[in-house]
């Protein structure tokens, strides 16, 4: 058996042109693969209900940048990365001083810093000493001798006679948390980007 290997043309340029195909092939995919997964990334977000403003710390970013490279990479992160990152793994949240996780309830309100109210904040916002309830069957509590608002809210009671003074839970009182599970990031792969786009004439 005889082969025979003929080149037509010059062997340099044509190295020369596949090289230039293979780079901006490569950095055409990167720039996709990274755009496509930010947005598929805020999307999972956005649709797990963990809002806008949190899939808007989903950032990409594209190396080298200005120019076409076969060693062209996409690097995609988020502004947020501890809070992304507890929603992708579903991490046990246990309490910093090994007590307990207080977890608030409607009548605590919420925090005039935005988010959920601290134990501390909330005694410091009404004027109300909480008082711990420990139970052997269920959660235990923090709780204060006040009455409701019209928005279901615990508040101090005006009132000298007693009246709708109650007792009512502020924070349910939990050992640990297990926080669920709500995305999946690593599913979002991108296979294929590379050779989709290579010049169809430079592929045999």
């Amino acid at each position: 058996m005889k082969l025979k290997i003929e080149i037509i043309g010059d062997i340099a340029r044509i190295m020369e042109a596949e090289t230039r195909a293979g780079e901006k092939a490569v950095t055409t995919a990167m720039r996709e693969a990274g755009t496509g997964l930010k947005t598929v990334w805020r999307a999972q977000i956005t649709g797990a209900g963990l809002g806008a403003r949190l899939a808007r710390t989903i950032r990409s970013e594209q190396f080298p940048k200005g120019r076409a490279s076969l060693n062209a990479a996409a690097l995609v992160w988020s502004k947020a990365p501890v809070i992304v990152a507890a929603h992708d793994t579903g991490p046990l949240i246990r309490s910093k001083d090994g007590f307990w996780l207080a977890i608030p309830t409607a009548a605590a309100g919420r925090s005039l810093r935005g988010g959920r109210i601290t134990p501390g904040e909330w005694e410091r916002r009404t004027g109300l000493r909480m008082r711990f309830v420990y139970r052997r069957r269920g959660l235990s509590l923090l709780v204060a001798e006040g009455r409701l608002n019209t928005k279901g809210q615990a508040v101090v009671s005006r009132s000298k006679t007693g009246r709708g003074l109650t007792t009512v839970p502020i924070f349910l009182l939990v050992p640990q948390v297990r926080l669920r599970k709500r995305l999946d990031l690593a599913r979002n792969a991108v296979p294929g980007l590379i050779v989709a786009n290579w010049p169809g004439e430079q592929v045999r």
